[in-house]
Formats: structure tokens, C-alpha cells, sequence
């Protein structure tokens, strides 16, 4: 791992690692978000989707492809 990143670096994750196994553990639980926080990551997805599917360019454009070989 010290090959691909740099000793603050590896030190850095590691401690990240410790923290978020070990915090979760020692503090209290929290009460549930409101309802709408948790559609939050519905609507992202959603809008992902819809981009995805989305056309740049209107549905009557047909591409000529030419290949020079």
C-alpha cells in the first residue's frame, strides 16, 4: 500500500478507518431524520436516471457514421 500512496497518506486513511469503526460504537444513537431528508437520495436518483436516458439531441436525429479504415 506505501508503494501506491505516501506515509501521511496510508496514516491518514488508517485513522479514518479507526474512527468510523470505533465513534459509532461510543456515541449515542440519533433519532431518525424527518421524512423528506430521506427522500433526498430518491430524487438524486431519480435525476440521474432521467439524464441518463435523456437524448442530447432531438429524437429525429439519425447519425451517419463514416469509417475510414
Amino acid at each position: 500500500m506505501l508503494r501506491f500512496f505516501g506515509f501521511k497518506s496510508t496514516m491518514f486513511m488508517v485513522v479514518l478507518t479507526i474512527a468510523l469503526l470505533v465513534l459509532p460504537l461510543m456515541l449515542p444513537p440519533l433519532p431518525p431524520p424527518p421524512m423528506i431528508f430521506m427522500l433526498v437520495p430518491l430524487v438524486i436518483m431519480l435525476l440521474l436516471v432521467m439524464l441518463a436516458l435523456s437524448s442530447k439531441h432531438g429524437p429525429d436525429v439519425i447519425y451517419q457514421c463514416n469509417f475510414t479504415w
